[in-house]
This record gives C-alpha cells, sequence and structure tokens, in this order.
C-alpha cells in the first residue's frame, strides 16, 4: 500500500485530505489511528474510533466518532489546538490555521483582547479555550469568550466537549474529502 501523503512514524504528521471513505474503513490501525489523531490528538478516542471500522457511511463515522468523544478525552485533545488569535506551531496546526482564518484579517486591538481574554479565561478553567473557529471572526470569537466565562466549570467543560465535537465533525468530513455532501450522510 502506498503511503499516505503526510501520514508517518512522525510526531505531527500533516493530516491527508480527500481520502475518501473506503480508504479510511482499509487503513491498518495503526496508521487509521495516526489520521485519526490529525483530528483529534486524544489518544484513547483515536483508538475507538479506529477500531469500529469499517463505517458504512460518513454518518456513521460521525455518529461513532460523537459518541466516542468522552469527559476525559478534553485534556488530551486540547494539547493538539492553538490559542484563539495566535497562529498554531508545526504541521499539526495545519487544519487550526484554516478553521481560524477569520482571525488573522483582526484588528490588533481585537487581538490583544482575545489575548487579554485567553489568559482570564485559562486562569479561570485551566485550560486553553477551545471554540469552533471554521468561518467565524475575530470579534465574534471574543464575544463568545466573554460570554463562556460567565460559565462555571461544570458547564464549560460540557460547552469544550461540544466545541471538540464540533471540530472533530469537520476535520473528519475534510478527511474524507467530497464526501462530506448531505447524500453522502445519509
Amino acid at each position: 500500500m502506498e503511503p499516505l501523503k503526510g501520514v508517518n512514524a512522525g510526531a505531527q504528521p500533516t493530516p491527508p485530505e480527500a481520502m475518501g471513505l473506503a480508504a479510511f474503513n482499509a487503513l491498518p490501525g495503526a496508521r487509521a489511528r495516526a489520521v485519526l489523531l490529525t483530528c483529534c490528538r486524544s489518544g484513547r478516542w483515536a483508538g475507538e474510533v479506529s477500531a469500529g471500522r469499517p463505517y458504512p457511511s460518513l454518518r456513521a463515522l460521525l455518529a461513532a466518532a460523537g459518541a466516542a468523544l468522552r469527559d476525559e478525552d478534553v485534556s488530551d485533545a486540547l494539547t493538539g489546538h492553538p490559542r484563539i488569535g495566535q497562529p498554531p506551531p508545526g504541521a499539526h496546526g495545519t487544519w487550526s490555521r484554516s478553521e481560524q482564518a477569520g482571525v488573522t484579517r483582526a484588528a490588533g486591538d481585537v487581538l490583544a483582547e482575545l489575548a487579554e481574554g485567553n489568559r482570564v479565561y485559562e486562569a479561570r478553567f485551566g485550560h486553553i479555550y477551545l471554540v469552533c473557529a471554521a468561518g467565524r471572526g475575530a470579534a465574534e470569537l471574543l464575544q463568545v469568550l466573554r460570554e463562556r466565562l460567565r460559565n462555571d466549570p461544570l458547564t464549560e467543560r460540557r460547552v469544550v466537549r461540544d466545541e471538540l465535537r464540533k471540530i472533530n465533525e469537520l476535520r473528519l468530513e475534510r478527511l474524507l474529502g467530497n464526501e462530506h455532501s448531505h447524500d453522502a450522510r445519509a
């Protein structure tokens, strides 16, 4: 089998895109797990989703991936995400750069407010502010951050897990390529 572009034994593979469900289902277990780790850095989650193959449809994969996400996965998964408004490091940040594209065009004062909001959020909750940033601008993400600072820690943990589920879903859809149409979800 030809090696997948960007998926190797390295610590931070570049996420493959448009590989298709059939190719994903056919990967050896360790390779499927490595591909899934480019979507979400939780080893437990990646192992469970990989072990559930083959998936008959994108809908089935997304349902399994969402169901597999547990509270204990959040801390591991957060290590794969940069702060909102800061450039993501290394190859693992490929998808994060794309997802945060709306932030990069923000004015300096908004970026400074995001940086300060990130600091306050981390002091309050003990982890980075995670939000599904795809298609959203810096001002909107700053407003969401301010609203979430009002949450108690238990509520915020549930919100973070749901945001992580949304991010994983978007990344899995990109992984499979054009199969993410509404018809493929059936």
